[in-house]
Order: C-alpha cells, then structure tokens, then sequence
C-alpha cells in the first residue's frame, strides 16, 4: 500500500461532536452508571461518579445525549427536578419494568456535563409529551430572565440558566416513539419546533451572538431513505437545524460478546464499511433539498450490537467490548471524517454499561473497554481539517473482498498531522507507505491498539487491552514506511514543521 497524504487538499473541519455519546436511561447506564448517589462510598461530587467523569474528560467526550433513546419519549422533565425526596417514580417500560426514582433528572444531567465540559443534547418527548410540556423544559433550561420556568430554576438551586446546543424533537418516532409515518411526524415535528425557541438570545439586544439552538429532528433507521427523503422535504431548514440516522452494526451469526470466530470479525468489518452507502444516500438526499448544507446529518446512535452477556438482565442490553468492537468504532470514525461538511455530530450508544459502551462498572470497580480507548486514540482528529488519501497503490484485498487496511488523516490548527490506520487483516501483518506530497516529516509519535480479535478487559485484568507506544514506522527520504501486525488500531501524529 502507497499513499500520499497533501495538506494543501485540506477538506472540511471534522467537527468534535461526531465524538459524542449517547446515555439512555437503560439497564445500568445511568443508575450505578455515572448516578451512585451522594451518600455512595464511590467517590463522587454531588452523586455523579468522580473516576467515570475524569475517564471521559481524559479523551474530550464534546457532548452527550440524554435522557434517550426510547426512554425519552416516555419521559416527563418534570418528574426529575426539586428536592430527590418528594420527586415521582415512573415505571422504565421499555427497558426492563424497573422502576426508577428520578434522582437523576435535569440539574444532575447537566451537572454531569459541567464536570466533564461537555455540550448537553437534550432529546424531548413528542410520544407520550405535550408541546407545552417541551416548551417549558427548554425555557426551564436556558431562560436567564423571571419567566415562571426560570423561577422554578432558581427555586431548586440554580441561578443561571445553562447552555444548551443540540435539541431533539423526539426519537425514533416512527417506531417506540408513536409508531408514526414520515408524513405525520413532519407535521408533528413543525408543531414541536416552533415552541423550542433560543432563549439564549431572546431580548438581547445583540441577540447573534448569542449561543445558537439546533433542533434535530428524529431520523429513521440507515435502511430507511424514505423517512430523510420526507423530513427534507416537508420541513423547512428555517425549523430544522440537524436530521438524525441511527446507524447499528450486525456482526453476522455469532454474536455472543467475547466467544466468536474470525469469521466474525471480517464480518464486522464489511458490515460497517458497507453503512457508508447507506449514509452516502442520505446525504445525497439531504443534499438536494439542501445544497448549502445548512442542515447537518447527526449519527446519533451508533455502533456495534451483539447479544447479551450470558446470565444478565435481558432488558439492561450489557455486553462486553472486545477488539471486534473497536474495529466497528474506528471504521466508523473514518466514514464520519469522510463527509464531515454534512455530519457533524454523532453519539455511541452507549457510554456505560449498555452497547458498544466505553466504560463497564461493577460495584466499586471501573474498566476502560477496548473502544474507549479507539476515542483516545483518535482525539486529535476533533476539530481538524480532514485530507483526503490519494492512492498510489491501493491495500491488498482479503477475506470477503476487504482491503487490509483503511486509513484517514488530517491536519490541526498548528500544523500537526493526524493519521489513524486499521489493519482489518485477523492474521497478516500490514505493509504501507505514506507520503506527503513534499512536505518532510520531521517528528513523528505513534500509539497502538492491538490484541486478537477477542482480547477484551475484565475487572480482574482491566489493562489487559490498552494503548502503548507504537515504534514499528521508519522515516526515509520524506516518505513513512510502517508495518502494522494483525487486528491493529494506529494513531501516527506528524509534525512537518
């Protein structure tokens, strides 16, 4: 394999929040996730988990979605805010009948953002909720006057309003959020987003500075272009500010978490790379209706989905995270930077304990999955400009047709260069050069991720998938010439000045 990677192709801006997570109130994501409560021998601030917070500080999580999912149009804001001790219950009924207390509600959600320094995607409930009830929520939010919703605020503890970014305008409502067609969610959503204004610049005199509100509406399965072809064409983007796809992965028949072939593992790899058509079409769609690319695409679920771990809850969606799933993630990455002018946020379902998460818990306990360290890997990709791979000799091709490896770069504000590489190959190691068009690489720092394709942590060997020092590239005559081994996840950064 032969590339040349040229800075001055640069591309678009790889947005940060194509790095977001989603938090779904779901099986042990929230409760006995980040929640363990004040009182908790855990160490916390203000019952918010203190180890889990700096493990997502640690690779820049930008933003986070909540409170779903399908949970969120089952959910009623107001249930989850004033004194813990006088809050409602409310039955989870999509996932699992537990009955929850509602001590993490609003104010502990966006507590939860203030420590990591993160963006809040708040998703409303149009399923089950009213247009006055999403209303008020987000004047409760981001109105900085005395509104009866500010004075609520205030009243249970917070003076400032807070800032919110993303806004959506329900999930999945073509399924567990109603049930309803294309046509009537349009309308619906119409109705909805005319009543999420921007407090945030409401009678400011110098209102365009202000932060902006984007309003995403619910998006269909990948599978799905009949529902983008609708909301593009019935909403106007004066209403819509972002389009969601929910984009989940199948790793063929042998699904279990950590006991599967190789077999597997390549089928994970083309399954994933084959989402890029899919999100190819949506955004041809979008890009019809919307040739200034005004409205972005939001890959807000994504990831791989396997069976539940043998003897769990099967409502609670636990499953291990192995080097198959960080396979799934890195690939992924690399379709996002792709189309980064049009997506521009997405969320991995989900962080803690549910899906492809980051982080698994057990009691006291904390482990960093393989995937969690896939988003530390590719952290210096956030905000930079994508560059294009021009091929010279493309990658030998493998089991079903893959190529051995895949590849994507780009370039920060001081000149640095980001290069992520994936050798999809379970049992060859991978041979390439890369060169930069005449620019001279003049240091040059790597990391890797790597184990077979089942190697995974566990809470007695947490460390037994982690990232180290990668030294297998040599630099000569202005050209990188590197050897990746089998199941290889690589973050190479270059200076050329």
């Amino acid at each position: 394999m032969k590339a040349t990677i040229d800075i001055r192709n640069k591309g678009p801006k790889i947005d940060r929040h194509i790095y977001g997570h989603f938090s779904e109130h779901l099986g042990r994501c929230i409760y006995d996730g980040y929640w363990v409560g004040e009182d908790s021998k855990i160490p916390n601030v203000r019952g918010i988990r203190s180890d889990i917070v700096e493990a997502m500080k640690a690779i820049k999580v930008p933003n986070i979605r909540w409170p779903g999912g399908c949970f969120a149009d089952d959910y009623n804001w107001m249930d989850g805010i004033g004194p813990k001790s006088e809050r409602v219950p409310m039955v989870n009924v999509h996932w699992g009948g537990m009955v929850e207390n509602n001590h993490f509600g609003t104010h502990e959600f966006m507590d939860l953002c203030e420590q990591i320094g993160c963006e809040a995607y708040i998703c409303g409930n149009v399923g089950s909720g009213t247009v006055r009830e999403m209303r008020n929520w987000v004047e409760y939010l981001t109105d900085d006057r005395e509104s009866p919703m500010a004075q609520l605020r205030r009243k249970n503890g917070r003076d400032e309003p807070w800032k919110i970014k993303f806004f959506g305008i329900g999930n999945e409502n073509w399924g567990c959020g109603g049930f309803m067609e294309a046509e009537y969610y349009a309308h619906e959503y119409k109705r909805y987003a005319t009543y999420v204004r921007n407090y945030q610049a409401m009678g400011k005199t110098d209102w365009w500075k202000a932060p902006q509100l984007i309003r995403i509406a619910g998006g269909s399965n990948a599978e799905d272009l009949e529902w983008t072809e609708t909301l593009m064409k019935k909403i106007p983007s004066s209403l819509m500010g972002g389009l969601s796809v929910h984009c989940y992965v199948k790793p063929g028949e042998e699904s279990h978490g950590t006991v599967f072939t190789e077999k597997s593992w390549y089928e994970t790899a083309l399954n994933t790379l084959k989402k890029e058509d899919l999100i190819k079409q949506h955004i041809s769609i979008m890009d019809y209706y919307d040739p200034e690319k005004k409205v972005l695409l939001a890959v807000d679920e994504w990831g791989i989905w396997v069976d539940n771990e043998p003897g769990t809850h099967p409502g609670f969606l636990y499953q291990q995270n192995t080097m198959r799933s960080a396979l799934c993630a890195a690939l992924m990455f690399h379709i996002f930077h792709k189309y980064s002018d049009r997506i521009r946020l997405a969320n991995l379902a989900q962080t803690i304990n549910v899906l492809q998460a980051i982080i698994l818990t057990e009691g006291e306990k904390m482990i960093k999955t393989p995937t969690y360290h896939v988003f530390d890997l590719y952290k210096g990709h956030q905000d930079a400009y994508y560059i294009p791979i021009t091929w010279e000799e493309r990658p030998e091709r493998i089991e079903r047709n893959l190529p051995q490896i895949d590849i994507s770069a780009s370039i920060n504000s001081e000149g640095d260069i980001n290069i992520t590489l994936v050798n999809i190959s379970a049992s060859t190691n991978a041979k390439g050069s890369l060169d930069f068009a005449g620019e001279v690489p003049l240091r040059v720092t790597g990391r890797i991720l790597e184990g077979d394709v089942t190697a995974h942590n566990t809470f007695d060997n947490p460390d037994n998938v982690t990232t180290k020092e990668f030294t297998g590239f040599k630099v000569e005559n202005g050209k990188i010439d590197f050897e990746l081994p089998p199941c290889a996840i690589v973050c190479m950064e270059v200076g050329t000045r």
